[in-house]
């Protein structure tokens, strides 16, 4: 029997989250719709001239192990935060939301990670990320017998960022390669794959990675090619299982020479984009650890991505669970 359903693991980042005019990310030198690493100095200087802001637990495998959660999965968490503010809030909002999170945190310095992000007018988020504790994650956080208990363990490529996370990643994943189950991960972000295009390439063919997600530039940015459509032909022979989400055009599953493509759900107003992508992983690894069909994983996924990019902050408000059986998907 497995004691989880998704082991999630990624940096532990508290979100700080405001709304922006353009002029204001070209002003503050802000690649938009990136996911920029800042230092300490940078963070504290774009704190101060930041809007109104809302506080919100974040981190990209933090949100998939809470919409696992919010859909009624067992889902458990590794990442690293300090014994500050900002800790005592990623720790208390993962909790709550149902998910197994007991890595010890740190004490002292560096502080616990926070992201600044700015969204635009027209949804897009610009994220500036000071990692602090999130750097800290080591194979010593690594817990066996969540790593072996959890029917597919998922992580982010954003922890290629951090050299000790790596090592933790690897032990993780013998740990459940042993235990017979699977090992996914999320490329996170098109510059995130050109810093570790062939690390990345490398996990999926050496079989340490069976699931890849990706959203459509990502997967692009992977295989060097402006064709969506050879870019899928090349990640179906690298890993096992792939799903390619591609905005409101939905998502494309490819597992060897099975193609199935899900529709976005309808939307009344976009919002705010940020954690759309793991909200859909979280949609897609609930379905899967639990039998459904590929269809029915991408049809969860298109509705948490759908509902989550209505709302300010990427852990969601709605009971996914609730939206799901309303939905008959469930």
């Amino acid at each position: 029997m497995s004691q989880y359903d998704v082991l999630c693991i990624g940096n532990a980042i508290v979100d700080i989250i405001a709304q922006c005019d353009d002029a204001f990310l070209v002003e503050n030198s802000i690649i938009k719709g990136a996911m920029n690493l800042i230092d300490a100095e940078r963070a504290e200087l774009l704190y101060s001239r930041m809007g109104p802001a809302v506080e919100a637990s974040g981190g990209s495998a933090g949100n998939t192990a809470a919409g696992v959660a919010s859909f009624g999965g067992r889902s458990a968490y590794f990442g690293k935060v300090s014994q500050d503010h900002l800790g005592g809030i990623f720790t208390h909002d993962i909790h709550a939301q149902g998910v197994a999170f007991d890595t010890r945190p740190l004490t002292g310095t560096p502080p616990t990670a926070r992201s600044m992000i700015f969204v635009t007018p027209d949804g897009e988020r610009s994220m500036n990320t000071y990692l602090g504790a999130c750097v800290e994650l080591g194979p010593e956080d690594v817990e066996a017998d969540k790593a072996s208990g959890a029917k597919v363990t998922y992580f982010e490529g954003y922890l290629w960022d951090p050299p000790r996370a790596k090592e933790a990643i690897r032990l993780t994943a013998a740990h459940a390669h042993a235990a017979g189950r699977e090992v996914s991960m999320t490329l996170s972000d098109p510059f995130c794959v050109d810093r570790y295009r062939d690390e990345f390439l490398d996990l999926m063919r050496s079989g340490t990675v069976d699931i890849v997600f990706a959203n459509e530039s990502e997967v692009k940015s992977l295989y060097q090619t402006e064709s969506f459509d050879q870019a899928l032909d090349l990640i179906r022979r690298d890993c096992k299982l792939a799903a390619v989400t591609r905005s409101e055009l939905g998502s494309v599953i490819v597992r060897g020479d099975e193609t199935v493509a899900v529709d976005a759900i309808e939307i009344d107003e976009l919002v705010d984009t940020t954690g759309a992508g793991d909200l859909y992983a979280a949609g897609f690894l609930f379905g899967y650890t639990t039998g459904r069909s590929l269809e029915d994983c991408g049809r969860l996924g298109s509705l948490a991505a759908g509902l989550v990019i209505q709302q300010i902050g990427p852990r969601p408000r709605q009971n996914l669970r609730q939206q799901a059986e309303q939905a008959g998907l469930l």
